[in-house]
């Protein structure tokens, strides 16, 4: 029997990490290591050469967030609409100095993509969005960051125009205003309905991307509402007063979509 050569014995060794490494919903706490200002050495541009581990910032082919342009998108009927399932439960509010953050202590339900469940965890904004469609940014852009039971990673993006208040903001801004500027201060909410974050429509786009902050870990399941929502130019200075001055615009600029598919997802009319 012909020994195994040492390139392709190490093939084999390194197909199992790829197949079965997993993504986490960890991203970087503490944002005085990075932030996003264009020049200031630790911005965006700089970010995978910061950490050993957060090489994939710069090195990487599947990146978040991308432009998504209607003119390359490849229609799916079959996707089928977004299934949550969603319930009230304890959530705290958490400034994390390059965000504000909502996550649920306990259970708060989940999402269904391809047969998968992924369980909510969190929910982040950043201003302006960071997801363009057909080359326009929006005012902000809200993730709701989900994780499955064998540790991949879901978002569900919603954009926002300004106009009219959103619901949802409206009910945190007391708490916002509590931590405002104060890294890492928490504020008890009690119980919250993740429902109350409407989606606004049932079409989407869907591709496979990374986290948008360090260490900007790839394979996580993206899905971007088209349907763009209204936000008051106040609650978006309020999320930007809150944080602090060198994550007032806390968006990722966007990044290539190479060679990567992005589907959309309408209902077939009769």
């Amino acid at each position: 029997m012909e020994p195994i050569k040492p390139i392709f014995l190490a093939i084999l060794l390194v197909i199992p990490s790829l197949l079965f490494s997993p993504v986490t919903t960890e991203e970087v706490e503490d944002e005085r290591e990075f932030n996003y200002v264009e020049g200031s050495g630790v911005g965006p541009e700089h970010w995978g050469e910061i950490h050993e581990e957060w090489a994939a910032c710069g090195n990487g082919e599947m990146q978040s967030p991308i432009d998504l342009s209607e003119k390359k998108v490849e229609v799916l009927h079959h996707l089928g609409k977004l299934k949550r399932r969603y319930r009230p439960s304890r959530a705290v509010l958490v400034n994390r100095g390059h965000d504000i953050m909502i996550k649920w202590v306990e259970r708060a339900g989940s999402i269904y993509i391809n047969g998968t469940r992924y369980f909510l965890r969190h929910c982040h904004w950043h201003s302006p969005s960071e997801h363009t469609i057909n080359g326009v940014r929006y005012a902000l852009e809200g993730h709701m960051v989900h994780e499955s039971s064998d540790k991949k990673v879901a978002v569900v993006g919603i954009l926002y125009k300004f106009g009219r208040p959103d619901r949802f903001l409206s009910m945190m801004e007391n708490y916002v205003f509590k931590t405002a500027d104060k890294e890492g201060a928490e504020e008890e909410l009690g119980i919250v309905n993740p429902k109350r974050i409407k989606l606004g429509g049932t079409e989407y786009y869907r591709y496979m991307g990374s986290l948008t902050t360090p260490p900007c870990t790839e394979g996580v399941v993206w899905t971007i509402l088209k349907k763009v929502k209204t936000v008051s130019k106040e609650q978006v200075e309020l999320l930007r007063m809150a944080v602090h001055d060198d994550s007032e615009m806390n968006a990722r600029p966007t990044q290539p979509t190479n060679y990567r598919s992005v589907h959309y997802y309408k209902s077939r009319r009769l």
